[in-house]
């Protein structure tokens, strides 16, 4: 299989993983729908794709708002007939220390990470079910298979996203509706999310790891390509990427 002619939506797309993924699918035939919350950021790298070659449309989203996440998926469908991916890639990570008490930063993160994620499950849901096939991509972290200090509450919703998508694999299976998922658990990877830690020290600490480790997300877009590139009867349901150097 390929990539080629699929309708790929991809949430979090205006930097980082999500946009060099677009950039990428794009590029070997995907056609992507783009949806974050920074417009303008979607509007030049959707232009960008098309000037290009490929084929991208963009469309506003608050992934935390079924409503909105159920529009950016029926855009997709208005701009190019279907829809056989979705890439819930939105996320935050305000790292701080449990002792800290940042309940607003909690919140937050729970909303995104985990609340966004069901929205996007939700709206391609009856799709894919109603079609008997479907890709649902997810970013995790390694944070959602080991416990790191500092990431406690991050890790608790990526940990969630973790489950979530293994039941869903499973109940796709046992309903026979051929959904594939794939959760990536991503380490050390250079983007934005180090720009919203608000705990100084942590801050401080992360931004020092990610100096010595990170590499970037042009890894994690490799990935989705292949995971998207198999054939249907074959789900690969997780990665984990770390760059060669982080122990």
């Amino acid at each position: 299989m390929s990539v080629k002619g699929k309708v790929v939506v991809i949430t979090g797309a205006s930097s980082g993983i999500g946009e060099v993924t677009a950039k990428l699918l794009a590029k070997n035939g995907a056609m992507v729908m783009l949806g974050a919350r920074r417009e303008d950021r979607l509007y030049k790298i959707a232009n960008e794709i098309n000037v290009n070659g490929g084929r991208a449309d963009f469309r506003a989203v608050d992934v935390t708002k079924p409503e909105e996440v159920e529009a950016l998926i029926k855009a997709a469908q208005d701009s190019f007939g279907k829809v056989d991916v979705i890439f819930n890639n939105a996320g935050i990570m305000p790292n701080s220390p449990m002792s800290a008490v940042r309940t607003a930063e909690w919140n937050k993160m729970i909303d995104v990470n985990i609340k966004g994620v069901l929205n996007g499950i939700a709206a391609v849901m009856p799709i894919f079910t109603a079609q008997k096939h479907g890709h649902i991509i997810t970013t995790s972290s390694v944070a959602g298979l080991k416990n790191y200090v500092g990431s406690g509450v991050y890790g608790a919703t990526k940990f969630a996203v973790k489950n979530a998508m293994e039941v869903t694999r499973m109940e796709s299976a046992n309903e026979g509706t051929n959904i594939r998922t794939t959760t990536i658990y991503p380490a050390a990877i250079n983007t934005e999310l180090l720009n919203h830690v608000g705990d100084e020290k942590t801050a401080a600490n992360m931004k020092n790891f990610y100096k010595q480790h990170g590499i970037s997300p042009d890894a994690i877009a490799r990935v989705v390509k292949f995971a998207i590139d198999q054939p249907e009867d074959v789900d690969i349901s997780e990665f984990t990427i770390y760059p060669t150097n982080q122990a």
